[in-house]
């Protein structure tokens, strides 16, 4: 069996990738045992490729390939409700969540002989015939390390390109091995164990190394062993540095742009020490983040830097009005965009560098509105994405996220009429319900005679949408609670979309093992009172089809996705006063995080307050409910 990665990082910290730099580390390189190798044309034989969530055309978007390994035929449907977990989880984490209507989402099936993967859990466990050759210990390398799961990169570039329009360039491939067993690798190959309890929480990891190429900033090369001191010069990383808070404003350098602010994956953005693989001498921007620990958000600063490499792989307009030749103006010019779910995109149209006044952020203008003087005139049509997520102004004008059409409009031109008759072209999917604040979308086609306009109702009622009429922003409209109904219909005509809206979020329960006495006080959340280590489980509930993403956070820190405990998904989290260790990793240390055995371990007694909530398949976020817990110290301990 001939295995590739093609990039195989250092240790799993809690919530990394999973695997250690094995063919680094050990110097061995990566396993060739030719007489196992999986042949391509067999594997894809028998594929099926299965569109989860359709976009947009392949070619015009960024493509999510899920293959599957160990499945055998009848196990299918396990592989897919793995698919859904890691999807659900990755469409809760910004920026996926603002930007999943920029993605692809396939899964291609593949049924394998035999169940299970490759060396699961040990070196002498027995090889499993596979469509994919996935193994854990770097494909039983003994010389490797067992969370190391490694796929056949031949095998997995066949499946993948089975869908059509996708390529290395415009795609990212996640391979599932059929696992329980924690591990995974990440680089143009991204693998993960299907069935960990962790391992929906590798994916957004992997995507982040492999697409945004953001680093590892965890302190630590080989797990258990302290990184060391950082030797280099400073970080090309753009989230890694050797400069001061004050350098990096005098200098307007890295992420001097967010410094103080409260991170998104908690505590405060600044100058946290530890990355790369080193202990000292380098510092990155937050406390904990996803490049650190699996579970916690990306930081603001790496979230600018995947909003930017998500956006690159796509193109802000995806159609226009040809603007090879000069056109007249006697016509309707237009601009078709994509729609981020998290917000709508500028346009901002100019006639011979100066703005129009009054078309807003129309998609279409008549310029026989526009009384032009005889002779030729600039037109152009500026799209931009707006989104907060973005601070640096040289990110803003990439082509990424700006994006500019110019026409040459000759007033000599007379434009032949067409017969295209009203009709919407593209639109946000109607087959499932659409979230409270996501932004739906309904493209037209362009009739060269006469605009189109797009009215919007919610439950019978208009709803004013000015500018803009082709998105609406269902969050500025603070839906109440419940069912709705969303209707746009072209304007003169009896063409129509409807959509469910699902206003009502997910509800969450914790249950909390058995305390010491449990304490109700006016006013205050219910307080658990404890003399050790308690459990905490948290359920949710749902009245629409999905996977429900459950996530708590401990004394206002970042909010983690609950994933139960790293050896059993189904057992409740763990706290105690200095947490467990887990593979030379610590878990559940109540108050401050407590990440690797040489973090701080003082214990943190008194009262801590735990707040949790859920995220739904529609991108609802529930309220957060909270409760308090009260660790007491050993002398106030009742024996």
């Amino acid at each position: 069996m001939t295995t590739s990665v093609t990039r195989v990082r250092g240790a799993a910290l809690f919530a990394t990738a999973g695997a250690v730099l094995a063919a680094l580390l050990f110097g061995t390189g990566v396993p060739a045992a030719a007489a196992g190798a999986v042949v391509p044309g067999e594997v894809t034989d028998t594929a099926k490729v299965v569109p989860v969530q359709t976009t947009g055309p392949a070619d015009k978007r960024f493509n999510l390939v899920l293959l599957g390994d160990g499945y055998t035929a009848a196990e299918l449907p396990e592989f897919r409700a793995h698919v859904e977990t890691h999807l659900n989880v990755l469409w809760s984490t910004e920026p996926f969540a603002s930007y999943r209507s920029y993605i692809n989402v396939w899964a291609v099936e593949t049924a394998s002989a035999e169940s299970g993967v490759d060396c699961d859990p040990g070196l002498d466990a027995p090889r499993r015939d596979t469509a994919l050759g996935m193994g854990f210990w770097g494909g039983c390398n003994p010389d490797s390390v067992q969370r190391l799961l490694t796929v056949d990169s031949g095998a997995a570039t066949a499946l993948a390109d089975l869908v059509p329009g996708s390529s290395a360039a415009n795609r990212q491939i996640v391979a599932l091995a059929n696992s329980d067993t924690y591990g995974g690798a990440g680089g143009t190959y991204a693998t993960a164990s299907g069935g960990n309890a962790l391992s929906s929480l590798i994916t957004p990891h992997e995507i982040g190394h492999s697409l945004g190429k953001l680093q590892d900033e965890y302190d630590y090369y080989a797990r258990g062993v302290p990184g060391g001191t950082y030797s280099g010069g400073e970080p090309a990383s753009a989230h890694h540095t050797l400069l001061t808070e004050e350098q990096m404003r005098e200098q307007r350098a890295k992420w001097w742009r967010w410094l103080g602010e409260e991170s998104e994956s908690g505590g405060v953005i600044g100058r946290h020490e530890g990355g790369m693989y080193s202990t000292k001498g380098v510092w990155r921007p937050s406390k904990h983040s996803i490049m650190k620990t699996l579970g916690y958000a990306f930081d603001q600063v790496e979230r600018e830097v995947m909003v930017q490499k998500i956006s690159a792989k796509v193109n802000l307009v995806q159609g226009h009005t040809p603007a090879t030749a000069p056109i007249g103006d006697d016509r309707t010019v237009w601009v078709d965009t994509l729609h981020p779910v998290g917000g709508e995109l500028d346009v901002v149209w100019r006639l011979d560098g100066d703005r129009l006044r009054g078309v807003g952020d129309a998609r279409t203008v008549d310029l026989r509105r526009l009384g032009l003087t005889p002779g030729t005139h600039t037109l152009t049509a500026t799209v931009t994405d707006p989104t907060p997520f973005v601070r640096d102004p040289a990110v803003r004008a990439s082509t990424a996220l700006t994006r500019t059409v110019t026409w040459i409009v000759d007033t000599a031109v007379d434009t032949a009429p067409d017969d295209v008759a009203a009709a919407f072209t593209d639109h946000t999917a109607t087959g499932t319900p659409v979230g409270a604040t996501s932004v739906v979308y309904a493209e037209t086609t362009h009739p060269v005679g006469r605009p189109l306009a797009v009215r919007w109702t919610l439950d019978g009622r208009p709803v004013a949408n000015p500018g803009n009429d082709r998105d609406l922003d269902l969050g500025a409209l603070r839906l109440r609670p419940g069912a709705h109904q969303l209707t746009a219909r072209i304007a003169g005509t009896g063409e129509r979309l409807t959509w469910a809206v699902d206003a009502s979020p997910a509800t969450a329960a914790h249950k909390m093992s058995e305390p010491l006495r449990t304490v109700h006080r006016p006013g205050r959340p219910v307080e658990y009172v404890y003399d050790g280590p308690f459990t905490m489980g948290l359920t949710a509930r749902d009245d629409q089809d999905g996977y429900v993403v459950r996530q708590f956070r401990v004394d206002g820190d970042g909010w983690q996705t609950y994933y139960g405990w790293p050896t059993d998904a189904d057992a409740p989290y763990r706290f105690t006063p200095h947490g467990t260790v887990i593979d030379d990793l610590v878990y559940g240390k109540l108050g401050t995080p407590r990440v690797v055995p040489w973090d701080d371990a003082t214990p943190d007694y008194g009262t801590h307050t735990i707040e949790y909530r859920t995220v739904d398949a529609a991108g609802n976020v529930s309220p957060a409910k909270r409760f308090l817990v009260t660790l007491l110290p050993p002398r106030q301990q009742v024996s």
